[in-house]
């Protein structure tokens, strides 16, 4: 028997070829999976196209969502695909946008109309920009009551009439706190700044000195007129830095005991 005459005896016995085998074992595993999915290539630069593959195992009428989720876990792109008559799908994906500008592992989704039947590729993007995760511990503003306000994360108690509230700063610079407050109406604001500052002796209303105020002790009651913005409490002395007009005042009361220092020196100077 004669090689060719083998050959042919096989073949029309069903035996394959490896590449024939592969096809139908391809076959099978597709109609086994809900859906699949597939690129061209698993590494790709910031320039490329990404053609992107895929099969259906049973037409249901659904279109195909393709969501692409990035190295940040963001989504770059969402879009819907047309599902052909033989059940396969495609698109194509430009990585030249801002959105894929990070290197890293980029994740390709496909839904066709429930969770069960999804389907992922990840593809490789590389020759942009490093993303470098930042892993320090974020600070966050100290939690107020409803009666407080926070300034530099320092919970101020406070009560208002006739507006509310937006925020408020310190300014170690000028020893005084800055409330900034949405006044629909002529009101009042009672403040105890006792946790920030000290010896209240100034207030201003929209920059100007106002005297519509009540000092008791540390506790600041301040009329203001409606349309007011802001409103600055100085005082003598704000945590935590020692500012300009406590070195003032304390520079006078230096001076103020020299000055005393000296007269009583010359009282005992005996006279001839």
């Amino acid at each position: 028997m004669s090689s060719a005459y083998a050959t042919g005896h096989y073949q029309e016995a069903g035996i394959m070829y490896p590449e024939e085998a592969r096809a139908l074992a391809q076959k099978m595993l597709l109609e086994d999976r809900p859906v699949s999915v597939w690129t061209d290539k698993t590494d790709y630069e910031h320039n490329d196209m990404i053609m992107v593959t895929g099969q259906v195992a049973h037409i249901s009428g659904f279109p195909i969502t393709v969501t692409v989720v990035s190295p940040l876990n963001s989504i770059v792109t969402i879009d819907q695909l047309t599902v052909a008559e033989d059940g396969s799908f495609e698109t194509t994906l430009n990585t030249a946008g801002p959105m894929w500008k990070y290197d890293g592992t980029y994740i390709i989704k496909v839904n066709y109309g429930s969770a069960e039947k999804s389907n992922k590729v990840k593809v490789e993007l590389i020759g942009g920009v490093t993303f470098e995760p930042d892993y320090s511990t974020p600070t966050t503003d100290k939690q107020c009551s409803v009666n407080e306000i926070s300034a530099d994360g320092h919970c101020i108690q406070y009560s208002i009439s006739g507006g509310m509230v937006t925020g408020a700063t310190l300014n170690t610079n000028e020893n005084s706190i800055v409330i900034n407050i949405n006044a629909e109406d002529d009101g009042t604001l009672t403040i105890d700044p006792s946790t920030v500052q000290e010896g209240t002796f100034m207030v201003l209303v929209d920059g100007e000195e106002s005297n519509d105020v009540e000092i008791d002790g540390n506790t600041v009651t301040v009329m203001f007129p409606a349309g007011t913005e802001e409103i600055e409490i100085i005082g003598t002395y704000v945590i935590p830095e020692f500012g300009t007009i406590a070195a003032m005042i304390l520079a006078v009361a230096i001076i103020s005991i020299i000055v005393i220092s000296s007269k009583s020196r010359l009282s005992i100077i005996p006279r001839y």
